[in-house]
């Protein structure tokens, strides 16, 4: 079973995510925080940098890896991002790579996204959710 998460509302009306291992992410819609929109993108992103981290630190050393950018195209008639674009730049202007080596890296990178990202997967299908409301009285 996946890790377990929850959310938890603060008095100045952002959001607390928390996991039973200890991890914390701070949310809400004001200035200078993550929405549960941006969240997506920052799954999706992180979820690639995580799948891409071994193919390029092969490549370029330890502690190397991608910059990956996300952004989404959202519809607001329906509230919901319709699609989403994904840029992984690795900068390997140190290495000295030849064009041959780069395309190698390239192809790794996205071989290892394509196979290992779990984000990624989920988004290219239909997700259902299923929603249980609890009042408590």
């Amino acid at each position: 079973m996946a890790k377990r998460l929850w959310v938890e509302r603060n008095k100045d009306g952002s959001w607390d995510a928390f996991s039973d291992d200890g991890a914390h992410i701070k949310f809400g819609k004001g200035r200078g925080q993550f929405t549960p929109g941006d969240l997506m993108k920052v799954a999706l992103a992180g979820c690639a940098a995580l799948s891409s981290e071994f193919a390029v630190e092969h490549a370029l050393g330890e502690g190397k890896g991608a910059k990956i950018v996300v952004d989404g195209t959202y519809d607001a008639d329906n509230d919901a991002y319709i699609n989403f674009n994904e840029q992984v730049v690795v900068d390997a202007t140190d290495a000295g790579l030849s064009q041959e080596d780069a395309d190698k890296l390239k192809e790794r990178v996205t071989r290892h996204i394509e196979k290992g990202c779990t984000v990624k997967h989920t988004y290219e299908q239909e997700t259902p959710v299923r929603m249980e409301v609890t009042i408590r009285h």
